[in-house]
């Protein structure tokens, strides 16, 4: 595994924690985060456990469901 890929899955792994995270500290189940982001609740599960690369999209969609601006879901990443 090259430098760049180590890099890459470290910060899908540390996406993956922080949208967990927020979600949990809203006191929301994936049930209702994946309703109200309008996405697949099996696909959330596999964001949080980083089986799953989101989109942008995806990514925004959470955000605004979670009631955080977008930039708090990537800072410190």
């Amino acid at each position: 595994m090259s430098n760049d890929d180590k890099n890459e899955k470290q910060f899908l792994d540390a996406l993956a924690k922080r949208i967990a995270s927020l979600r949990k500290s809203k006191g929301m189940t994936q049930e209702r985060l994946a309703a109200d982001a309008d996405i697949d609740r099996v696909a959330l599960a596999n964001i949080e456990t980083g089986k799953r690369r989101p989109t942008v999209t995806t990514v925004y969609r959470i955000s605004a469901a979670l009631g955080v601006h977008v930039d708090d879901v990537f800072k410190n990443l």
